[in-house]
């Protein structure tokens, strides 16, 4: 592993990859050993398009020829930001019409959670237990898992936590709570999907007591569940709408989205309720609006169930108990933490990027760029039972 990349970037795991990577192209990942990587995962569900997709490519360098960071965010009109806002409200319901480009998704969360507090008058956030919304210091403290939270309290005060998909905890949200925050498709904890309407109950207590529901749709949105955003599959729509990942296909940029009225809060007592200096930048805006009118003008989202379908089809294996998740936010479960990391780190020997959830240690990631092939699929696919078949060999003779 490169020593430099060891002695001078700051570290996440003391066990990283340590992939040395040449370049990337559509499902693949090339290594300056001059391998070949397909990738499973889309640097976490960020590249929905794929690596370098030439649509987003030619709008980021047609961009660079013109301009790039002028101003903070709000001061000056700068094309790329308005014209990605206003064709994001296109096809955004009716009441989440106003855009605040932001950074990243935990910035997101953040400025979220900031207007809701400011709308409401009210301090309490209630967030699920096992949710993971960012690692900012207002995300992280949605958290509930001990083990992450505790070496950096204190942190944000007045969060309440109930249980995804527990209808009888909705009597928690009362006349004292400013929001309550749940990812539409709960990520770390295994890709959990909301059962019995849930979602749409959630909303409705939300506004018998004048709450706000603040949905994060990091990681569904953009296509992945097979709908542009995954909570048009519940028939529910948030009051405040977070977003990231996907959204310029591999840059970094997040967003939240409310009505005018909600968001004209964050412009006044105080003035700049909300700052963000690179928030808006017009290269990384030209890439979401390209993004953006790619997959709302080409059949790749209508596409994604079927690739679903097949993935359910060839990842058929007596180690694998099932497969949660939707679309392309799929995670066959292991037998064991140990046959999860067996999966994972073989499969990177053999040409196949995977990679874990946060909390569900017997979960392996799926979440591939939308773009690719069933060819693609099926190649990947038959690496995962290749290696599952060769463990269960291995452990059966031993």
């Amino acid at each position: 592993m490169n020593s430099d990349f060891l002695n001078y970037q700051a570290q996440t795991t003391p066990h990283p990859l340590g992939m040395e990577v040449s370049h990337a192209e559509g499902s693949f990942i090339f290594t300056k050993d001059g391998n070949r990587h397909l990738d499973f995962v889309a640097g976490v569900s960020a590249c929905g398009l794929g690596h370098r997709h030439p649509k987003v490519i030619e709008a980021i360098k047609k961009q660079l020829d013109k301009y790039m960071h002028v101003m903070v965010y709000g001061e000056y009109i700068q094309t790329p930001a308005v014209e990605f806002t206003k064709l994001l409200a296109k096809h955004l319901p009716e009441s989440l019409s106003q855009t605040y480009l932001v950074n990243s998704g935990t910035e997101a969360i953040d400025g979220a959670m900031k207007l809701a507090r400011r709308a409401t008058g009210r301090s309490q956030i209630i967030a699920a237990r096992n949710c993971y919304h960012g690692n900012s210091y207002g995300a992280l403290s949605l958290m509930d898992y001990e083990e992450r939270i505790a070496p950096f309290r204190p942190l944000v005060g007045d969060i309440t936590h109930i249980l995804f998909n527990q209808e009888t905890c909705l009597d928690v949200i009362t006349k004292n709570t400013a929001a309550v925050i749940l990812e539409t498709i709960q990520g770390g904890a295994g890709f959990i999907m909301p059962t019995h309407n849930y979602l749409k109950k959630v909303k409705q207590r939300c506004d018998e007591v004048g709450a706000l529901l603040i949905l994060d749709e990091i990681q569904p949105g953009f296509g992945r569940t097979g709908k542009l955003f995954g909570f048009e599959h519940f028939e529910v729509v948030p009051d405040i709408l977070v977003i990231g990942k996907a959204m310029a296909s591999g840059l970094p940029v997040g967003a939240f989205t409310a009505s005018k009225a909600l968001m004209s809060l964050l412009s006044d007592k105080p003035k700049l309720g909300h700052i963000t200096t690179f928030g808006g930048n017009p290269v990384i805006a030209a890439a979401c609006q390209a993004t953006l009118e790619v997959l709302t003008t080409s059949k790749i989202i209508e596409g994604v169930e079927k690739k679903e379908n097949l993935f359910r089809e060839l990842l058929q294996h007596e180690l694998i108990s099932e497969i949660r998740g939707m679309g392309l936010m799929l995670a066959p479960m292991l037998q064991s933490e140990d046959i999860a990391n067996h999966l994972v780190l073989q499969a990177k020997e053999k040409g196949l990027i995977l990679f874990w959830l946060l909390y569900e240690k017997k979960a392996v990631r799926i979440s591939p760029p939308l773009t690719i092939s069933e060819e693609e699929i099926a190649l990947g696919c038959g690496i995962i039972i290749d290696i599952l078949n060769d463990y269960h060999k291995l452990t059966t003779t031993e």
